[in-house]
């Protein structure tokens, strides 16, 4: 029996894992120019940390959670989202002793049970950050900062940011109605979904993709907002158009949990089609104490790296070799095996990434499997040239090729790679 993936999920190797270690290492380095320290929490978590933040008539979690019953018969859920599980990490872990603001980044699987498409599959995976203590504008706007310079870090420019605020408790129940008001009159003419959300979340309507055309005209969360919350989200515009983030307002964003209030923003690509949110995020001042902490503001945001890594396909963006292989060393006869061996050692331990030959193979198969690496240098072992005391080193990109002596190889390979800017 031959066995197969499981649908909606993929193997990553090849030229692909190169796109998906530059997103990683510009993600860690756009966050750590910002403060954020990384943070690891468990792929799965009891239910009800999800129920009880996300929310129980959410999508996800009515849905798409993957839960099961463990051998103690305990309820537990593959990560779904990364925000719950770093809440819970924060308290659970006193991190508040630190001192607030804190901030956090994570990278990893997430996991959805959701029809299989592209840009969207049943194991994903996200860069997501965490600001937790701030209520200030301030802490949304460099949210939104740090979204767009990491585009800008990947070379991503087709790209417009969305943001909206959806209030707070007080002026979101007031809100509430008017919704459920303006779609009563046309509830019949709603997807099966939408009829069920007019009782259960009434706001995912806005967003539904179905139904668009109903909630263009649907009344705007802004025009609802209280005096404090209108006062944060003007702040919010201020300071972007003073720092030149260019940005559009949209009524009908709400984000799909129901953990978020007042800023809500997303970041889509022109080029994506359907599936063309690539950053989405806001705040969710209230998570923390629904789920047992005090009363402290937070907010963040994840990116999926699927879609990011189309995006850069979209735009044409090219990725160079993550894990080059600097230098083959080429072995002609069992006797040369140790010979080859030590110096692959000496130059490991140089910071060189060296692939030696194991198979035994001819030095045309060599050479050929060298050039399927391409590696840059290959390195020649022979049982005439180490009884004469040299090796043979070839460029594989010039073609050129010249004898070495055996005692000064390493040194002579570290200053060939370090002048050809091929080892920093």
């Amino acid at each position: 029996m031959r066995f197969k993936r499981i649908k909606g999920t993929t193997d990553l190797y090849g030229e692909e894992i190169n796109f998906w270690h530059y997103v990683e290492e510009c993600a860690k380095k756009t966050a750590r120019a910002y403060g954020y320290g990384e943070i690891r929490t468990p792929i799965f978590e009891m239910t009800e940390l999800f129920t009880r933040s996300v929310g129980k008539e959410t999508d996800i979690v009515q849905k798409e959670m993957y839960t099961f019953n463990d051998k103690g018969n305990r309820s537990l859920t593959l990560r779904p989202e990364g925000t719950a599980p770093t809440i819970r990490a924060f308290l659970e872990n006193s991190m508040i002793t630190n001192g607030l603001p804190q901030r956090f980044f994570y990278i990893g699987p997430m996991f959805r049970y959701e029809r299989p498409q592209s840009g969207r599959l049943r194991q994903f995976h996200q860069f997501g950050v965490e600001l937790i203590g701030s209520a200030e504008p301030a802490a949304d706007v460099e949210m939104i900062l740090l979204a767009t310079d990491f585009l800008k870090r990947l070379r991503i420019t087709k790209y417009t940011v969305q943001i909206n605020s959806i209030g707070c408790q007080k002026c979101r129940a007031v809100y509430r109605e008017r919704i459920k008001d303006y779609y009563r009159p046309i509830l019949s003419s709603l997807c099966n979904d939408c009829k069920q959300r007019y009782e259960t979340n009434v706001l995912r309507l806005l967003d539904c993709k179905k139904d668009s055309d109903l909630a263009r005209e649907a009344p705007k969360m802004i025009d609802f907002l209280c005096d404090d919350c209108r006062a944060h989200y003007e702040s919010l515009k201020k300071l972007l158009k003073a720092l030149n983030v260019s940005f559009t307002e949209n009524g009908r964003l709400v984000r799909g949990l129901d953990y978020y209030t007042r800023t809500v923003f997303e970041v889509h690509h022109d080029n994506l089609g359907a599936q063309s949110a690539v950053i989405a995020g806001g705040r969710y001042d209230a998570l923390i104490e629904e789920l047992g902490g005090k009363s402290i503001p937070a907010l963040g945001f994840a990116s999926g790296v699927e879609r990011l890594v189309m995006a850069m396909k979209e735009e044409g963006i090219r990725v160079e070799q993550t894990e080059p292989r600097h230098v083959y060393v080429a072995v002609l006869g069992e006797e040369q095996f140790s010979v080859a061996l030590e110096i692959a050692e000496r130059l490991r331990s140089k910071n060189v990434n060296v692939v030696v030959e194991t198979n035994g193979r001819s030095l045309k198969a060599q050479l050929r499997h060298a050039n399927r690496l391409n590696v840059r240098l290959c390195l020649i072992v022979g049982e005439n040239e180490v009884k004469s005391g040299v090796v043979i080193l070839k460029d594989m990109v010039k073609g050129e090729q010249i004898d070495v002596d055996i005692k000064y190889a390493i040194e002579y390979i570290l200053d060939y790679l370090k002048e050809d800017d091929v080892l920093n």
